[in-house]
């Protein structure tokens, strides 16, 4: 039978109402249609496989990392959108990538190589970044250089020299920087970071050759790049600004006053988003008129609790990435030290529900199913085009591989 055109299409219940990808769902209203091809049914935006229907009762399958959020039933158009969100579970198994727990420098595969992330225990990087051939880049400024790591974990230098600080440009090893701490990467595989040793802005291109984009206004802690755009933005902790850097090298503050601006990071449409790390929220700002918008956390009001919106806490949230689907992963300690929250946090598009994606709030070492990993001061994170999350965990000098389902 036919979905009655015009009439009100009732949602009545769905079970179960929380589950991960593949959970089959069974939707019990009236006014459906018996014909699949009518239906279209999506949970928090994203579409569900129908595999069933009939005027009373529809069975669909809740796709890979949708999120939680609204369940909408459409017929044509006519719709209806359930009383209560879906709940989403995500599960996600930590690896390790590269490094092998000690300080120190060098390349390898796996747990042969060394990075020196906590070199010192003042050092507040972030930076961590993916291109879209698989490789995972990386700031080590205990090694003063830039760290390529392939997809099958085998670590190098891209640029700077170990050991060998300065400010200088060229190609591969005969670079130099001195404390790089954030660090992006464009839509064609360009490396930038931000070098508070040197109050710069660098470029590396793929085959290591490094160039300065030009000085910057505040002692910049963090870059990112609007892939959309191709502009290069930078923040600043200490000035408490976020800046676009011109073609000529100049710069122009777009906004000012962020408590202590942590992690930057953009989603397709052009929207920026920072953490406050002393302020421990998390601020949307509208690509265009860059009005910000509070989406996670309460302002002055450190914890760890998951929650939508302003009933989440966070506490020192320091590097952010955004995924395709507009997903905004937060690394969760941006301290000196030990931190409430050692985890990675997921923040749902447009919901802006907060879950804890994998570690808890215990400081440590372990690979494992989500909340049984462990992170040591996890200060970067990233996401590749597959949804992969890579994280820089500084105390463990470890570089950690999260996959979703």
């Amino acid at each position: 039978m036919k979905h009655a055109e015009g009439q009100p299409v009732l949602l009545t219940d769905f079970i179960p109402a929380t589950g991960g990808a593949t959970t089959e769902v069974l939707i019990t209203g009236d006014n459906f249609s018996s014909d699949t091809s009518d239906i279209k049914v999506t949970i928090n935006g994203k579409v569900c496989t129908i595999i069933g229907a009939n005027t009373k009762q529809i069975m669909v399958i809740v796709p890979k990392k949708c999120g939680s959020g609204s369940l909408v039933v459409t017929m044509g158009k006519d719709s209806v959108v359930s009383s209560a969100p879906f709940t989403y579970i995500f599960t996600t198994t930590v690896s390790t990538l590269a490094g092998g727990g000690t300080a120190g420098f060098a390349d390898g595969q796996g747990a042969d190589a060394m990075f020196s992330f906590n070199g010192q225990s003042w050092y507040r990087m972030m930076g961590i970044g993916t291109d879209d051939k698989g490789n995972v880049f990386v700031t080590d400024p205990g090694n003063a250089c830039i760290r390529k790591i392939d997809s099958s974990g085998n670590a190098s230098v891209l640029a700077g020299s170990p050991g060998n600080a300065g400010g200088s440009d060229g190609k591969g090893t005969e670079a130099r920087f001195q404390i790089p701490y954030g660090l992006a990467v464009d839509a064609q595989g360009n490396v930038y970071t931000a070098d508070p040793g040197t109050w710069s802005i660098r470029k590396i291109t793929p085959d290591g050759t490094t160039t300065t984009l030009g000085g910057t206004a505040q002692e910049p802690w963090n870059v990112a790049v609007d892939k959309a755009s191709g502009k290069i933005y930078y923040s600043s902790t200490g000035g408490g600004s976020v800046f676009e850097m011109k073609a000529d090298g100049s710069s122009v503050a777009i906004v000012n006053g962020i408590s202590a601006p942590g992690g930057l990071a953009f989603d397709n449409g052009g929207n920026m988003y920072v953490s406050s790390n002393t302020g421990h929220t998390i601020i949307r700002y509208k690509a265009g008129t860059w009005e910000p918008t509070i989406i996670a956390g309460a302002t002055g009001v450190p914890g760890f609790v998951n929650g939508t919106g302003a009933a989440a806490r966070f506490a020192n949230p320091w590097g952010l990435a955004v995924d395709g689907d507009g997903t905004v992963y937060v690394a969760g300690n941006g301290s000196y030290g030990t931190n409430v929250d050692e985890s990675i946090r997921a923040i749902s598009p447009n919901t802006w529900d907060v879950i804890t994606y994998a570690g808890n709030g215990v400081a440590g070492y372990s690979d494992g199913i989500g909340g049984l990993a462990n992170f040591n001061a996890p200060m970067g994170v990233a996401v590749d085009k597959n949804g992969v999350v890579y994280v820089l965990d500084k105390n463990n000098n470890r570089v950690r591989k999260i996959v979703s389902e």
